[in-house]
């Protein structure tokens, strides 16, 4: 069925206490010595500025990254994948993107060793949004017999095969049209592909805000449907976590306060992301935000064991099913994409 208009997140008084004590925790009383000076770092998104990339610019703009010696440059991206040849060049020193390219990365890519520091999207984000005029359910068996929108970077479209495979759904009744990601929305909004791949939050909002009703909007989550995989990370480069380790604790502490400050207060996220992008509008972006958080972000699981870490039993069985949708040349070195050396203890990063 569609879905409804997803909810505002909203904090109790001891919520918002949690969020303050855990802000001050992460802050100047834990910052290191800045002695040996300020480090800059390039940091790649894996996309535009949004309203999911406001705990990055929050981090600038309230001075967290300088507070911990920081210098960090933010980048807009055009995809996951785009992130990770990125840090291969060396031309960024960190990013955002879906871990799951990243694993995949790493194995086609054997002389390379960057890893994710903190999780972000506990929950992934991958989805497929249509319309229920086109007849699109909230049924992965409704997909056989239309039109989808498949960029072929999009990181939701890279899941495709795991995906049909668990749901079995017959892709030979399917028509796949590479579509670019500027068009993605407008494309379906029109009619002429009956669904599409992509960020959930994105791109539902996107679709809403181009005047589609909410109530012929269907946005069928991959999670909902047997995909067990992570989501979007922070990512960085060998060098600078062999080099400057001290500067990444220091940038998951700053990245931790920017998404604890977006949290308590979406609309101030949403305008500072305006100052960004000139395309966006608050309202939107504040949906885009509050949707991030409730699906992808702030899950049963992060509020139980706090934020940034993994379940090793869940991580096991998320290679597991990468791998039904390709074998591995090296499971254990591919596998070995996160490490929570760079964390803050686990009193910090509870929500």
């Amino acid at each position: 069925m569609p879905i409804v208009p997803p909810r505002s997140v909203t904090l109790s008084r001891r919520g918002f206490g949690r969020l303050a004590m855990g802000a001050a925790a992460c802050g100047v009383a834990g910052a290191p010595a800045r002695a040996q000076g300020v480090t800059p770092i390039r940091f790649a998104l894996d996309w535009r500025f949004e309203g999911p990339a406001a705990p990055f610019l929050i981090a600038r703009e309230k001075g967290y990254f300088g507070t911990e010696g920081l210098e960090v440059a933010i980048e807009p991206g055009n995809g996951s994948r785009a992130v990770m040849q990125k840090l291969a060049a060396g031309t960024q020193d960190a990013g955002f993107g879906d871990v799951n390219t990243l694993i995949r990365f790493r194995d086609e890519n054997p002389g390379l060793d960057f890893k994710a520091v903190m999780m972000v999207y506990d929950r992934p984000g991958f989805a497929l949004v249509g319309r229920k005029s086109r007849g699109i359910t909230a049924e992965p068996a409704s997909l056989e017999g239309k039109k989808l929108g498949a960029p072929a970077a999009d990181a939701s479209f890279a899941q495709w095969p795991l995906f049909k495979g668990l749901n079995k759904i017959d892709d030979s009744r399917i028509r796949l049209e590479n579509v670019g990601f500027p068009v993605r929305e407008p494309m379906l909004a029109s009619g002429e592909i009956d669904a599409a791949f992509g960020f959930g939050a994105s791109s539902y909002v996107s679709l809403k805000a181009r005047g589609v009703p909410v109530d012929d909007i269907v946005l069928m989550w991959m999670a909902d449907h047997g995909i067990t995989l992570y989501g979007n990370a922070v990512i960085v480069s060998a060098k600078l976590a062999a080099e400057r380790p001290q500067a990444v604790r220091g940038l998951v502490r700053a990245l931790m306060r920017g998404l604890r400050e977006a949290i308590a207060d979406p609309g101030y996220a949403a305008q500072l992301v305006g100052r960004h992008n000139d395309a966006a509008e608050p309202e939107t972006e504040r949906e885009r935000l509050a949707m991030a958080i409730e699906q992808n972000i702030l899950t049963a699981y992060v509020k139980s064991h706090g934020f940034g870490g993994v379940d090793p039993a869940r991580w096991a069985g998320a290679l597991d099913q990468l791998a039904l949708a390709g074998a591995f040349r090296d499971r254990a070195r591919a596998g070995d994409a996160f490490t929570d050396a760079f964390l803050p203890p686990l009193g910090e990063r509870m929500f």
